[in-house]
């Protein structure tokens, strides 16, 4: 059995066998060996000298050489004639891309700052590179994720992790992605100059969203700002040749439409038609104000070569007062003064409510621009002068007295004239009126001397009622007084013919009685009747008869002045009084008939 030290001597002899061996076939067959992640790249020590400016040999010259070794066991390199040195194969990690420089080829154009793209299999062909007319210098094509096998004799490659060490921001070198909502507003950096009076590229068929720079430039595409944008998504894109800036996308609102007018696209071509001749309308991707607006919602469009002018498609209310709506159109709106008839100036608040149509939206924005200049350079004018013209025909108060009529007035005149340009008015409001404080004041004393003297008209109403009433409920205890003496008199009237017949017995008994006594009182008569002519005789007949006069009115207490006088005058309530009158009498005699309280 052999011993252990007998195994290692004859391993360490092996070894240096090998070792010998891969060295005399490498001096004599010329022997070179390159792994999977390797790439040969061959120094040629002896030949021709290469031309003026060139660095790689392609027809044996000496230095570097075109074409390199691939993985695999190569005879015929002699270290006396090729120096071979083996660098790792190029990886590009997924998510970023990989930029190439030229340190061979033709020089790049002038009008150009990049090489052009040639086929040359990802620059992993140096030979066809330089055959088909590759450039020197930074180049158009990118590697993109993936492994390559690349002559860094020919190309340097910047990768996100050598990116410093060449100056360059590693995150350029990741691929570029959009985001949503959002999209990508390009500036080439390479191409032909941007023709006169444009302000941004024409859009390019066949570049892939500028990810094929070559496309882009063989099919005339322009250095600058691009009309064509980048929607959502990654792209692989050469920081070199474009320059991207993410902005949102154009969101119209619900209760608007968007009116685009484009400052670049195709030749204008205005399809307005004839009726329409206070501006022109475009067909979608020419220059002008599209002719079909833009509905609610998220929209792709490119900021920076066109505008979109936002037009409510609901109800727009203006006020001319000192207070602006949340749109903020009204903002430099303010009252409108007027002068009436009479010479008086004097404020106004309006609202005017309009609506623009989703379909006219474009004739407006084609006529006057925006709906700011909508409101400032059509509508202003024409309310305020319309109410300036139309108080000069009315009086102050006559236009206070008469505001809803003054209102539908103008509410039919300012549709009429905004018609015109296609914008329909719905209502016009008058506000506040605030006329000149005198006016206001002398009319206010007017209206409060008024209201004083309707008020003591009243007053006098309510004294008068007053007084029909207290005469009223006077006479209404007189009638019944009087109810109570017709009764009464009803009553005595039955009494007196109790009497009557009760007298008629009394009288047959006193009829005979007085036949008895009638010679006595006829001769008693006899005697006055001489002491009557002898008193006529005596004091003359008016003496006697007012001498009898008196002696009865004294015997009988008989009353010469009445207790209640009634005037026979015009008045209608004579009786009334003269009621009144007894019985306040009556009642006063029933008071001192009463005997004392003690």
């Amino acid at each position: 059995m052999s011993s252990p030290t007998t195994i290692l001597v004859i391993f360490t002899v092996s070894l240096v066998g090998l070792t010998l061996l891969a060295i005399s076939a490498r001096s004599l067959l010329g022997l070179v060996i390159i792994g999977e992640n390797e790439v040969g790249i061959i120094v040629k020590k002896f030949g021709s000298r290469l031309s003026a400016g060139r660095q790689i040999a392609l027809k044996g010259e000496a230095g570097y050489q075109a074409d390199t070794l691939t993985p695999g066991w190569h005879f015929g390199y002699h270290p006396w004639r090729f120096a071979v040195r083996k660098t790792p194969v190029t990886v590009i990690p997924q998510g970023q891309i990989a930029l190439v420089v030229a340190a061979d080829g033709n020089s790049i154009p002038p009008e150009k700052i990049l090489g052009k793209s040639v086929d040359c299999d990802n620059f992993q062909d140096a030979r066809k590179f330089l055959q088909n007319g590759g450039e020197k210098g930074r180049q158009l094509g990118i590697l993109t994720a993936g492994s390559y096998r690349i002559n860094v004799a020919l190309f340097t490659v910047i990768t996100a992790s050598n990116a410093e060490r060449h100056d360059m921001n590693p995150r350029l070198l990741h691929v570029y992605s959009v985001q949503p909502d959002r999209i990508g507003i390009v500036t080439t950096l390479d191409g032909q100059t941007i023709d006169d009076g444009e302000i941004a590229g024409p859009v390019i068929d066949g570049h892939n969203s500028f990810q094929n720079a070559q496309s882009f430039l063989d099919n005339g595409g322009r250095r600058g700002l691009q009309e064509q944008v980048l929607l959502s998504g990654s792209w692989n894109l050469n920081p070199w040749f474009v320059h991207v800036e993410q902005v949102p996308m154009t969101e119209i609102p619900i209760g608007h439409v968007g009116i685009v007018i484009a400052y670049v696209g195709k030749a204008h071509r205005d399809v307005s038609g004839e009726a329409f001749k206070h501006g022109n309308l475009v067909e979608p991707g020419h220059k002008g104000v599209w002719i079909t607006p833009l509905y609610p919602g998220k929209h792709p469009l490119n900021v920076r070569v066109m505008k979109v002018e936002l037009v409510p498609t609901t109800n727009i209310v203006l006020n001319w007062a000192k207070r602006t709506e949340a749109h903020q159109y009204d903002q430099h709106l303010s009252p409108i003064t007027v002068r009436s008839k009479d010479g008086f100036a004097f404020n106004l608040d309006v609202a005017q409510i309009i609506h623009i149509g989703a379909p006219d939206a474009p004739k407006v924005i084609s006529r006057v621009g925006s709906v700011q200049n909508l409101v400032d350079h059509v509508l202003q004018p024409i309310v305020g002068n319309y109410f300036r013209n139309s108080a000069q025909e009315y009086t102050v108060l006559d236009f206070l007295s008469d505001r809803s009529e003054r209102q539908q007035e103008a509410t039919v005149h300012i549709r009429r004239a905004i018609s015109a340009y296609d914008v329909q008015a719905l209502d016009t409001l008058i506000g506040d009126i605030t006329p000149p404080e005198a006016l206001m004041e002398t009319q206010t004393n007017r209206k409060i001397a008024e209201e004083q003297r309707k008020t003591y008209e009243v007053q006098k109403m309510a004294q008068d009622q007053r007084q029909e009433l207290v005469r009223a409920t006077a006479l209404a205890d007189i009638q019944q007084n009087m109810v109570s003496s017709e009764q009464g008199v009803q009553i005595a009237d039955l009494q007196a013919q109790a009497d009557i017949k009760r007298a008629n017995g009394e009288a047959q008994a006193t009829r005979l009685r007085a036949v008895g006594e009638a010679d006595a009182v006829r001769k008693i008569g006899q005697a006055k009747a001489e002491a009557y002519r002898a008193g006529v005789a005596s004091l003359g007949v008016q003496g006697f008869t007012s001498l009898q006069l008196m002696q009865i009115v004294g015997e009988r207490n008989v009353r010469v002045v009445p207790d209640v006088a009634v005037s026979n005058g015009s008045s209608s309530n004579g009786l009334v009084d003269g009621l009144l009158g007894m019985m306040l009498h009556n009642q006063g005699q029933s008071e001192e008939k009463k005997p004392a309280t003690k």
